[in-house]
C-alpha cells in the first residue's frame, strides 16, 4: 500500500525527428539494437512485416526499427536522427528514412502501434492470443533470444510475431495458442514453461512492463528460484496475514492454465443474424476480436480516427468499444451478466453507440461494434414492444413514402410548434431536434419525367444505375439531381432501379433485422443485375456493401450487388477516367462520413476534388447525428458533443468563401440545425459548375 510517492519528471524535447531502419528480419533488427543506444535515442521501437497492413513510407526491409530523437529545434532532431540512420547504414540497415514532419511521423507511428492489434490475428485469419506477451532480456541479448524464441514456436507448432519495445530489450507477441480445447490448453501450458526458461537463460525477466499478476507467477522459481519465492511469501504474510490484499498475485498463485478468459464462454456459437464471415460465423469470435489494445479510449480526434465518438464525448469506459465488447463477452459468459440477450446493462452501453462503424476500420483488429449493436437490440427486442423511435425512424422509408403525396401539408404542419412537438414525443424524437422537410417533388418522378441522355443523342452510352436512397428520394432530390447532370456530362445514361428498392439501412441500425432482410430479399428481387450501381448516401452504400452480404450470405444476387456499388467520386474515377471536372478553385471544409471512412474508402472523393480545385481537408472524427442516433430523445448532448469535437470548429473557422462539403445527409443536417450552414453534396458543386 503506497502513502507517498515522488515522481522524477523528465523534460519533453521540443522538438522531435524520427528514423525508421529497414532489416531483413526481427533478429537482425534486434542485434543492430546495442549499437544505437550510446546515441541516446529517446526510444526504440522494432517490428517485422508480418505485422504492417500497409507498408507506405516503410524503407525496404522484412523488419524495421523506428527510433525517435529529440533536440531544441526541428534542425537539431533531425541532425541526431541522421547520425543514427550512418550508424545503421554501416551495421546491415537495407534502407532509411527520416522524418520530422508531425503528420508524417504520426502516420509511421501508426503503423508500429497497430501491430497490437494487429498480431492478434494470423495472416489466415486465425485467433492469436497474449499468452506470453510481456517478457524483457538485456538488449544485448535481444537478438540471439528472437532467434531461439522462433525456433521454440516452431518445435511446438505456433506461430507469431514479435514487437515491442527494442531498445528496452521488452517484447509483446501474441501467439496462436488454441485456449478453447483441453489438449490445446495442455499445449500452451508446455510452451510457456519451455519460453520461461529460455527467457530466464537469457538473463531476462519474464514480465518486464506490465508485471507478472496471474499469468505468470506460477512460473517465478523458475527465474527467481524456490528460495526466493518463499521470502516472497513470508514478506507478503507479515504485512498481510489475512491475505486480503492482492490474494493469488505472485505468490500462492493459481495455475496458469486455470481461470482462462475462454472457459466460461458458450461451447457452441449462439444463433446470429449477421454471418460474419470474418469469424467463422461465431459471435463469441467476433467479441473475441477485443483484446483491450484501447485505441478507442483517445482523449481527443486521433488525426482521421473515427472510433470511439462516444468515449470521446463522455469518458466513461463503458461507453468505449472495449467497454462494450467486455460487456458483450460477460453477456456470452453468463456470470456477471445473467439475462443474456435481455440484459439492460448490455443495452445501455450500447445506447449511445451512434454506429458509426469507425472502429471496423480504426480498430486494430477491426471490432465492428455498429454491427455487433444491431445484433444485440434484434435480439433484446425480439417479440417485445420497442422505443417509439424504432418504429418512427426505424421504419423510415415506410412512411416517407406514405407521406410523399402530402409533402406540402406537412411541412406547413410541423412549422406549428406545439403540433411538432407532439409529433416529436409520440416517435421518440429529441425535443431539440428540428424536423426534416420533405421535398415537394421526389426525385424519382423527376427522373420519370426526363428522358434519358442516350435516347436524346442516340449514342450507345455505357449505363450506369444510380441508386434511389431514401434520403435523396424524399429529403435531399437537389442531390440525385446534380448527379444526373454530372453522369450525363461524363458521357453516361443514367437508369433508376424501379421503386420500392431499399437497402435496409434504418432498420439495421434500430436491431430490426428480420424487417432488414425481408426488405434486401424484395431489393434483389427488383434490381438490375451486372450494372454499376452509384450510391449517393455512404450510410447506404455501406449498408449495400457490408450488412447486405453479411445478413443473407446464402444468397450470391447479395454478394453480386454489393460487389456493384459505387460511391458517385469512385464511379467517375474508375468509369469515366478522362472526364474533366469543372474548375472550381476554391478552399472546402466540412465532414467526411463515418461510414465512408470505415468501409468504402474517400480516396476517390479527394482525387476528385483535386482535379476540380477543390482545396483543404474535410472533417475527420463523427459529425454526431449519426442517422437515427442525434435524433433519438435522449442523445442530443452527446450528440452535439461529436460535432464540436472537430466539424463544427472547423467549419467555425474556415475563411469566407470556403465550400462545405459532406456527402451524407445526417451530416448536411447537423451542420444546418447546429451551425446554420448549408452545406452540399460534391455532386451538387460539381453540377453548378458545368452551368457556369
Amino acid at each position: 500500500m503506497l502513502t507517498e510517492a515522488t515522481v522524477r519528471l523528465v523534460e519533453a524535447p521540443e522538438a522531435r525527428a524520427l528514423a525508421v531502419l529497414g532489416y531483413a528480419d526481427e533478429p537482425a533488427a534486434a542485434e543492430a539494437v546495442p549499437g544505437l543506444l550510446p546515441y541516446r535515442p529517446l526510444t526504440v521501437e522494432g517490428m517485422a512485416a508480418d505485422l504492417v497492413r500497409e507498408p507506405a513510407g516503410l524503407p525496404r526491409g522484412g523488419a524495421w526499427l523506428f527510433v525517435e530523437t529529440g533536440g531544441t529545434t526541428p534542425a537539431e532532431a533531425r541532425a541526431h536522427a541522421e547520425r543514427i540512420v550512418r550508424v545503421a547504414r554501416s551495421d546491415g540497415s537495407l534502407g532509411t528514412t527520416v522524418v520530422t514532419d508531425a503528420s508524417a511521423r504520426r502516420a509511421l507511428w501508426r503503423i508500429r502501434e497497430d501491430a497490437a492489434g494487429t498480431a492478434t490475428r494470423m495472416p489466415d485469419g486465425s485467433e492469436a492470443w497474449p499468452g506470453w506477451e510481456d517478457c524483457a532480456v538485456p538488449p544485448a541479448r535481444l537478438g540471439p533470444y528472437l532467434r531461439d524464441f522462433r525456433a521454440l514456436l516452431t518445435a511446438h507448432g505456433l506461430r507469431g510475431t514479435p514487437y515491442g519495445h527494442f531498445g528496452e530489450g521488452c517484447i509483446h507477441v501474441r501467439v496462436d495458442f488454441d485456449l478453447l480445447s483441453p489438449r490445446g490448453v495442455a499445449a500452451f501450458r508446455r510452451f510457456s514453461e519451455e519460453l520461461a526458461d529460455l527467457v530466464a537463460g537469457h538473463g531476462g525477466s519474464l514480465s518486464g512492463e506490465h508485471g507478472d499478476g496471474q499469468a505468470r507467477a506460477e512460473l517465478l522459481p523458475r527465474m527467481y528460484g524456490d528460495e526466493l519465492v518463499g521470502v516472497f511469501a513470508r514478506f507478503k504474510d507479515l504485512w498481510d496475514p489475512d491475505g486480503g490484499m492482492n490474494p493469488g498475485i505472485l505468490v500462492r498463485p493459481a495455475r496458469l492454465d486455470e481461470n482462462l478468459r475462454f472457459d466460461v464462454l458458450p461451447s457452441r456459437p449462439v444463433d446470429v443474424a449477421f454471418g460474419y464471415p470474418h469469424d467463422g460465423g461465431d459471435f463469441s469470435a467476433a467479441v473475441r476480436r477485443c483484446v483491450g489494445v484501447a485505441k478507442c479510449r483517445t482523449a481527443g480526434a486521433a488525426g482521421a480516427d473515427v472510433m470511439c465518438p462516444s468515449f470521446r464525448a463522455t469518458g466513461e469506459e463503458a461507453h468505449s468499444t472495449r467497454g462494450r465488447a467486455r460487456l458483450l463477452h460477460e453477456m456470452l459468459a453468463g456470470e456477471l451478466v445473467t439475462t443474456g440477450w435481455r440484459s439492460t446493462e448490455v443495452r445501455d452501453a450500447l445506447d449511445l453507440c451512434l454506429s458509426c462503424k469507425g472502429c471496423r476500420s480504426d480498430c486494430p483488429v477491426g471490432v465492428d461494434m455498429a454491427t455487433y449493436k444491431a445484433e444485440f437490440l434484434h435480439h433484446h427486442y425480439r417479440g417485445r414492444l420497442r422505443p417509439a423511435a424504432h418504429y418512427a425512424l426505424g421504419r423510415l422509408p415506410r412512411w416517407l413514402r406514405l407521406a410523399a403525396p402530402f409533402a406540402g401539408g406537412l411541412n406547413a404542419l410541423a412549422r406549428i410548434g406545439p403540433l411538432a412537438a407532439v409529433v416529436k414525443r409520440l416517435a421518440g424524437i429529441a425535443p431539440e431536434r428540428a424536423l426534416p422537410v420533405l421535398a415537394r417533388e421526389r426525385f424519382g418522378r423527376w427522373a420519370a419525367g426526363r428522358v434519358p441522355r442516350g435516347a436524346v443523342t442516340g449514342a450507345h452510352d455505357e449505363v450506369v444505375a444510380l441508386w434511389p436512397d431514401t434520403f435523396t428520394e424524399h429529403l435531399s432530390p437537389e442531390v440525385g439531381r446534380a448527379a444526373v447532370r454530372v453522369l450525363e456530362a461524363a458521357g453516361k445514361t443514367v437508369l433508376h432501379p424501379e421503386r420500392g428498392v431499399c437497402c435496409g439501412l434504418t432498420y439495421v441500425s434500430t436491431g430490426q433485422l428480420d424487417a432488414a432482410r425481408k426488405v434486401m430479399r424484395r431489393t434483389l428481387d427488383r434490381v438490375v443485375p451486372d450494372t454499376p450501381l452509384v450510391v449517393l448516401e455512404p450510410s447506404c452504400a455501406a449498408t449495400l456493401r457490408t450488412d447486405l452480404p453479411e445478413l443473407l450470405p446464402d444468397d450470391p444476387r447479395a454478394a453480386g450487388l454489393a460487389a456493384s456499388v459505387r460511391t458517385f467520386a469512385q464511379y467517375v474515377e474508375e468509369y469515366a477516367p478522362d472526364w474533366v471536372p469543372p474548375r472550381l478553385d476554391r478552399p472546402v471544409a466540412g465532414q467526411t462520413h463515418c461510414h465512408q471512412h470505415a468501409v468504402l474508402g474517400d480516396a476517390a472523393e479527394r482525387r476528385l476534388r483535386e482535379r476540380a480545385g477543390l482545396t483543404g481537408e474535410l472533417s475527420g472524427g463523427c459529425c454526431g447525428l449519426a442517422g437515427n442516433f442525434g435524433f433519438e430523445r435522449g442523445h442530443w448532448e452527446v450528440s452535439v458533443a461529436c460535432a464540436e469535437e472537430q466539424l463544427l470548429p472547423s467549419v467555425r473557422a474556415a475563411a469566407p468563401g470556403t465550400e462545405l462539403l459532406a456527402d451524407g445527409f445526417s451530416c448536411r443536417t447537423q451542420l444546418e440545425q447546429l451551425a446554420g450552414r448549408r452545406a452540399r453534396h460534391l455532386a451538387e458543386v460539381l453540377a453548378e459548375g458545368l452551368e457556369a
